[in-house]
């Protein structure tokens, strides 16, 4: 229901917003303010993606909780995709993503919403309860597989039978 009334509502805004302004100063500024901010849009997206994935590789690096570097980059490439759409409304709130703490409230508010089960990064190693286990013993499990069937063809002369 929701992603309804965006589909609809977000145009509806915008196709009132585009009359609104166009009435008030003209057909050409109005278009150029729609190029402008697509252009101050697409620098600020560039720069704002450059400084979250730096975030995102130091998180790494130090072996740290990636989720908000990881958000705050979703954030950006929604906003830029909201700033490359013409309108008003969508370059409205394209940058207010972008601003740093309008996006530190939005993860919070989502964070609050979001329960986390589990979170590990690399590998993962288990205790073994049998102390005296041999290094180059492999416990598994395994399923037999039934060989019966056999193939309802001759091979070719190009493999060995």
């Amino acid at each position: 229901m929701w992603l309804f009334l965006a589909f609809v509502g977000v145009p509806l805004i915008e196709i009132a917003l585009f009359i609104q302004v166009g009435g008030a100063i003209g057909l050409w500024p109005t278009l150029l303010v729609v190029v402008v901010t697509a252009v101050i849009g697409t620098f600020l997206v560039r720069t704002q993606g450059l400084l979250a994935l730096g975030k995102l590789q130091r998180s790494f690096s130090e072996l740290e909780d990636p989720t908000e570097p990881l958000a705050h980059g979703a954030m950006i490439l929604i906003s830029g995709a909201l700033l490359l759409t013409p309108g008003f409304f969508t370059d409205a709130v394209g940058f207010a993503f972008l601003m740093p703490p309008v996006r530190v409230a939005v993860y919070k508010y989502l964070r609050s919403r979001v329960t986390v089960q589990s979170f590990s990064m690399g590998s993962t190693h288990h205790q073994n309860n049998r102390p005296n286990q041999d290094p180059d013993v492999i416990d598994g499990e395994f399923t037999e597989v039934d060989p019966g069937k056999r193939p309802t063809h001759q091979p070719s002369g190009w493999t060995k039978h």
